[in-house]
């Protein structure tokens, strides 16, 4: 692993909130190999879908270089996701230029687990702190139905074993979307199947992602109603935030199991607290979930060939 370097780190901005940039969420990849109805649905992102060409998306050096930007700012978090960020070649590559950004001291990964056991071990040692793994269901038919007809529950399965055995400083977690009669009778076997390995499993409210999964209020499952049916079997205790603006809220099995969270947001927005921003695959940098307008700093990197190029990255960031 590279050495640590050392910089000065600017005073963080904030919004009219007084809300300072701590998180930044990368999009690596913008292809994925599932079609979870409630993320990349079939009935949108079919065969003839165009998805971006290589040269669209940005490079390991621009997002580093980006990082770096965002480090100087005040930014301690990075996460890489997709799409499914595993699609993306050589990824612990850019895991191992991330490492040695001064300030960033957290680097995560969200992935759907279907190739994390073939990867596992070139991330740890590229230095990832931690992994999540998306994972809806255990029974194999519903899983199918969840990843809309794709993948295999128990290449997952092995995946997060694996991941678990080699060891990652920070550890995993598993994050399960919850929607009404779909899976809302099985998620107390997810709960069973990871209690007592170190394995935190968040329970997250099915909410509509940028317009396209054909969201309705009804087929939410409240994070109270899961952890009604969670304490009845296991008797649960809060555990304090943290930090200011955790999206979890975070619970223990009494009995020592384990620990568990909720993400509630549908029913317990949490944006008043909100400190994260996300960068799509072609270099758009939006400060919400939900947005659909960024800015654009692909183009920054790409027509900006000379000195100023990070200095404008670094205002780029600070006007959002």
């Amino acid at each position: 692993m590279a050495r640590r370097e050392t910089t000065t780190i600017l005073a963080a901005p904030t919004d009219r909130y007084a809300r300072s940039l701590r998180d930044l969420r990368i999009s690596v990849m913008d292809r994925c190999n599932f079609r979870c109805p409630y993320c990349m649905p079939n009935s949108t992102y079919h065969e003839g879908f165009r998805f971006l060409a290589q040269r669209e998306r940005l490079t390991f050096e621009e997002i580093e270089r980006i990082a770096r930007a965002a480090a100087k700012l005040g930014v301690t978090k990075l996460r890489l996701t997709g799409g499914e960020p595993l699609l993306r070649s050589d990824l612990p590559t850019l895991v191992e230029k991330l490492t040695i950004i001064p300030g960033i001291d957290d680097i995560a990964l969200t992935t759907n687990g279907m190739l994390l056991q073939r990867h596992a071990r070139a991330l740890a040692i590229a230095g990832l702190h931690r992994v999540t793994v998306s994972l809806d269901s255990l029974d194999p038919d519903l899983f199918a139905r969840m990843s809309g007809g794709h993948g295999n529950v128990q290449t997952v399965l092995d995946g997060i074993e694996a991941a678990r055995e080699i060891g990652f400083p920070r550890g995993i977690k598993i994050n399960t979307v919850v929607k009404s009669n779909i899976n809302d009778n099985s998620f107390i076997d997810i709960c069973e199947y990871f209690r007592n390995k170190g394995i935190t499993v968040r329970f997250i409210e099915y909410m509509d992602v940028g317009n396209r999964n054909g969201w309705k209020k009804n087929d939410v499952v409240t994070s109270e109603q899961i952890m009604k049916k969670i304490n009845a079997l296991w008797p649960l205790e809060a555990v304090l935030p943290a930090y200011r603006g955790e999206v979890a809220k975070r619970y223990r099995y009494v009995d020592g199991g384990g620990e568990i969270g909720f993400i509630s947001s549908v029913s317990a927005p949490f944006c008043g607290d909100c400190s994260r921003a996300r960068l799509s695959s072609e270099g758009q940098l939006f400060t919400c979930l939900f947005a659909t307008t960024g800015r654009d700093l692909r183009r920054i990197l790409r027509e900006d060939n000379d000195d100023h190029v990070d200095v404008r990255l670094v205002e780029a960031l600070t006007d959002i």
